[in-house]
Order: structure tokens, then sequence, then C-alpha cells
């Protein structure tokens, strides 16, 4: 409140400037006509009085169309059209502006989502549509026991994944993203997980740990799956010979350990940003830079905590807090 009487003081200043003027003009006049003191005395004290009530009133619907404003300013996305009656012509002025900035918002928002929304039906035509060639050399590949067709279908495989990536990106950061949140068995999704990247690790000749848990998750299948995808993917890419390990500890934090080249230090608090690929994805000409940070995208909208620890040269482990999630089945 006393900032809002300072604010209303300092925009009346003119007005108390005028009025001490005035008052120093009439103590003038009745001094040259050697009129009584009494007499003024008497009359600046009711103008004063006057000129007090005046101005409480005043504050007060000041202090009232302040907190109208106020209250305006939270929801002038949807209320820019219903601003109070304009009291002066600059008020008129202003609120035809703020009109006509509303409007011009307007259509550049629906817009964009017309154009967002044409761009997400073009990727996910083109998704499923690439689809189909993919899977048509993935059967033509499996079809013959060649180490040449083996190493084909690994790089066809995360040609696959890649593409799948692309329509993960885009529909992540889409208002209309298609979360179902449901209670899952861990190990029904942790062996989906698993199954899908079997011939990576077997290819290259990679041990998996993984021991069965009877814990259940509230989460988004098919984002919780892509998570846990990513870090197997980066799992595998990263480890040239060694193992992975995949565990859940009692209180929910699913860890997955590799023995691969590990993280810089100096890059491990900047892995989940967008396009970092750090020290060893410069190494690795093929990294984007994008597969940790719509990981860390997709937790932050299923309400996991991801974290990593790491060491050059003795492997990283990515840890996923699955306990720290407020969400309830309605």
């Amino acid at each position: 409140m006393k900032k809002l009487l300072l604010s209303y003081l300092k925009e009346k200043r003119f007005q108390l400037l005028f009025f001490t003027l005035f008052l120093l003009i009439f103590a003038v006049i009745y001094n040259l006509y050697m009129t009584k003191w009494e007499a003024f005395f008497y009359a600046a004290c009711l103008c004063s009085v006057l000129g007090f009530i005046t101005l409480s009133v005043s504050f007060f619907q000041y202090a009232a169309n302040h907190k109208e404003r106020q209250r305006l300013i939270r929801s002038i996305e949807t209320n820019y059209e219903t601003l109070p009656t304009a009291k002066t012509m600059a008020e008129q002025d202003y609120q035809e502006m703020i009109r006509i900035l509303g409007q011009q918002c307007n259509e550049l928002i629906t817009r964009f989502q017309a154009e967002r929304q044409d761009s997400l039906d073009y990727y996910t035509t083109w998704v499923h549509q690439i689809k189909t060639p993919i899977a048509v050399m993935q059967m033509i590949l499996k079809s013959e026991d060649r180490e040449e067709y083996h190493e084909l279908s690994a790089e066809l495989f995360r040609i696959e994944q890649y593409v799948e990536m692309v329509l993960s990106y885009i529909r992540l950061d889409s208002e209309s993203s298609d979360f179902i949140f449901q209670n899952h068995a861990l190990d029904d999704l942790i062996r989906q997980c698993i199954r899908n990247y079997a011939p990576q690790f077997i290819r290259k000749k990679i041990r998996l740990h993984y021991e069965p848990t009877q814990a259940s998750v509230l989460t988004d299948e098919k984002w919780f799956c892509f998570i846990l995808e990513q870090l197997l993917s980066n799992a595998v890419k990263y480890t040239y010979q060694g193992d992975v390990t995949i565990s859940v500890s009692s209180n929910k934090i699913l860890s997955i350990q590799d023995s691969g080249i590990g993280i810089a230090p100096e890059d491990l608090p900047r892995i989940f940003e967008k396009g970092f690929t750090g020290y060893n994805g410069r190494a690795d000409k093929k990294s984007t830079g994008l597969g940790l940070f719509l990981c860390k995208q997709a937790a932050d909208k299923l309400g996991i905590r991801i974290s990593a620890a790491s060491e050059p040269g003795k492997g990283t482990v990515f840890s996923l807090d699955l306990s720290s999630g407020k969400l309830e089945v309605e």
C-alpha cells in the first residue's frame, strides 16, 4: 500500500504544486489588502480539508483501478476485448492499441498452430511411409546369414531409431502430446526395450545383466520406453567391450550402467542440453546431441528425475528416479 500511495502522490505532484501555489497567491493578496490573517487561515484550512477528502476518494478509486488492471493482466490473452470503460482520450488510445496487438497476436498464434500441425502431419505420414521400405530391407537382410548383412541390418536399425527420433522431437513439444498414464509392470517395459536392442548387444558381443523386479510404475508406456531405449542405445553405442547392467533398487531407482568410454567431467553437467555432443560426441561423427535432450524433456513430462554419473574410461550410469512422480490414476 505504501508503494501504491507513493506512486499516486507522484502522479498528482503537479496538482499538489498548483494547490500550494494558489495558497501562496491568496496569502500575498490578503497581505496587500491588509486583510486579517484569520480569514486567510480559515479559508486555507477549509480548502485543505476539502482537498484532502477529494484526494482520499481519488486514491481509493486509483487503488481499485490498479487492482482491476492487475486482474486483467493475469488473463490479458483472453480479456483484451473486455477492458474497463476508458475515462480519458489517452486511455481510449491505449486500449485501442491493446486490442489491435491482441488481434494480431491471436492471428499469429492461429497461423503458427496451423503450420505446426501441418508439419506434424507431414512428418507423421513420412515416418509411417519410410517404415515400409525399412521393414522390407530388414526382411531381405535377415534372409541371409552373412556378416556384412548383419552389419547392414544394424545400420538399418539405427536409421529406424533416428526416424522415430524425428517424430518424437516434434510430438514432445506439442500441446497435444498423446500421454496415457497407466500402471505398468516395470519388468514388461524393460523386457520390451531389451528385445528391441538384443541384436545390437549380440552383434557387438556385449553382455547384458538384468535381474527381474516385481515393481510397477505409473507412466506412459510409449514415452517411458522411448527414454529407456535412448539410454540403451547410448550404452551400446559407446561400449566397445564389456557389459551393460540394468538394475532397480528398492526405492525404485532404475539404473543403466555400462563399461564404455564414459563422459568427460566438464561435459557431464551439459549432456542434457539440446545439441550438446561433448568430447566423445565430437569423436563420434554420428552423434546428434538430441537423444539425451529428448530423454530429459520426456522425463520431465512424466515426472521422472533423470541423472548421470560417469568416469572417463570406466563407464557411465544413468539413473531414473521412478518414485519422484506425483501422478495418480484418475
